[in-house]
């Protein structure tokens, strides 16, 4: 390849990676204006008539796009390696960075319309990155995603169409807008409820995501789990607390819905994901049985419970992007992706298994790792509502979770390998780095004498429920 083309692929490579860090920088610079419940919005009516297109950040919106906007320059670092092995890295880069437009558009959204604009986006550009390797079992798993995203798309059309007929407008910025007693609104908030929680992997809905993780390049398996599903979940926050209150929902029982449905994905993934024999099959299922806990967490109507769903969301982003990290890197430098083939994997890449480890920890909940902590709390929040049986559900879910990564740990450090070891090196700094970054926040979101992620996490919650009309 010629001197000029080299350089051109580099600057390319990393231009995902500048751009990544220049929407951190910038989605930091809001925290002035939305940190005490402040709010910073801009408006085009101009563009998209009748309705126009607005943009709005509070707390809510900064803390997603944080961690969106974070784990996003991680994994453009980490593809700088990883994708010199694949083809089509053009289109790779360039949906990678429209997938991001469409996170951010979401969260920043100041209506309805926009926050489906943006959340269309985000999703079909996604569908890309799961058909990126144009295999046959990539094009099924595509094809898959996009006829769950295609129902989920007309059920939150149905949805806004509902809201705007009731009340008027499609803003997002009247707590309470809708009223939680007829059948119209319940049409509506089952409508939403679908539509984003297909997004988030909520059992019945999830069967694209176990399909998309083991075809898709790690890189996006990461940011699919690590943050796309996490989208979901804004957005039935953003249904409970902003379009209804949490009052209203409490009163006419619809949390409940939620709360069962939350249960069942919770113990549903976690079982399904000790079934699977493939690494990212299993990650995939275990996503989705985390997934149960946000959902949980944001029905329970609890003050505690939100900040333990935020301060989860947060932690998962962290945990899970790590997991398929350093999955991604093992299948990369040894070509193994069963349960079975790891063994002694961790004597070849001992840095990676260490990242791999401490963030497997932290999803089974073990102290001194971040998801004891959002664990602990959503578990206190279920209590103080009153409904013990949720935590019951989490501690089972952990068990499961244990039962599930410990024989991964196992074979990778106890266990010969199957064959004769062949001395590999470790990846490279730029995939390694990344790696490392999240698997030392796993520890740093617990134990910092100041926890700036969960004194973030209590404002976001309080900001919420402020909104919403609750106190906490």
């Amino acid at each position: 390849m010629a001197p000029a083309a080299r350089i051109s692929e580099r600057a390319r490579d990393q231009a995902a990676f500048w751009v990544s860090l220049a929407v951190l920088l910038l989605v930091c610079s809001l925290y002035p204006a939305v940190s005490g419940g402040g709010v910073a919005g801009v408006s085009f009516p101009s563009v998209m008539p009748p309705f126009g297109l607005s943009f709005r950040a509070d707390l809510l919106s900064f803390t997603l796009g944080l961690i969106t906007a974070l784990i996003w320059v991680l994994v453009s670092l980490y593809s700088w390696e990883y994708m010199l092995h694949e083809g089509d890295r053009t289109r790779f880069y360039a949906f990678l960075l429209l997938t991001l437009g469409g996170c951010l558009g979401t969260v920043m959204a100041g209506d309805l319309i926009t926050l489906y604009l943006f959340f269309e986006v985000m999703s079909l550009a996604a569908f890309v990155l799961v058909v990126h390797d144009g295999t046959p079992q990539a094009m099924r798993a595509g094809y898959l995603y996009l006829l769950m995203t295609i129902g989920g798309a007309l059920a939150l059309f149905f949805g806004i169409i509902v809201v705007y007929r009731l009340t008027g407008s499609v803003a997002l910025t009247v707590p309470g807008t809708l009223p939680a007693a007829s059948g119209l609104p319940f049409a509506a908030f089952l409508a939403l409820l679908a539509g984003f929680g297909m997004k988030a992997g909520m059992v019945p809905l999830h069967i694209w995501l176990p399909e998309a993780h083991p075809v898709a390049p790690s890189p996006a398996s990461a940011l699919l789990s690590g943050i796309m599903i996490k989208i979901g979940a804004y957005g039935l926050i953003r249904v409970i607390y902003n379009l209804f209150d949490p009052a209203s929902v409490g009163n006419a029982g619809w949390n409940q819905i939620v709360l069962v449905l939350g249960a069942i994905t919770t113990i549903w993934g976690s079982v399904l994901a000790i079934a699977q024999t493939d690494l990212k099959r299993r990650l995939a299922y275990s996503s989705i049985g985390q997934m149960g806990y946000v959902l949980i967490g944001l029905a329970l109507l609890s003050g505690r419970a939100l900040t333990g769903d935020v301060f989860h969301i947060l932690s998962h982003a962290v945990m899970k992007s790590c997991l398929f990290l350093t999955s991604g890197a093992i299948i990369l430098q040894t070509g193994r992706r069963t349960i079975e083939e790891l063994k002694g994997v961790a004597k070849e890449m001992p840095v990676t298994m260490g990242a791999f480890t401490a963030a497997a920890f932290a999803m089974i909940g073990l102290p001194p790792f971040n998801g004891f902590l959002s664990k602990w709390i959503i578990g206190l929040g279920a209590l103080d509502a009153g409904r013990a049986f949720y935590t019951v559900i989490l501690l089972l879910s952990s068990f499961l979770n244990a039962v599930y990564y410990f024989p991964i740990i196992v074979n990778a450090y106890f266990k010969p390998p199957a064959e004769e070891a062949i001395p590999r090196r470790e990846v490279g700094y730029t995939m390694l780095v990344p790696m490392v970054t999240l698997a030392v926040l796993t520890v740093l979101f617990d134990v910092l004498p100041r926890n700036l992620p969960l004194e973030l996490a209590q404002a976001t919650a309080a900001a919420v429920f402020k909104a919403g009309g609750g106190l906490l």
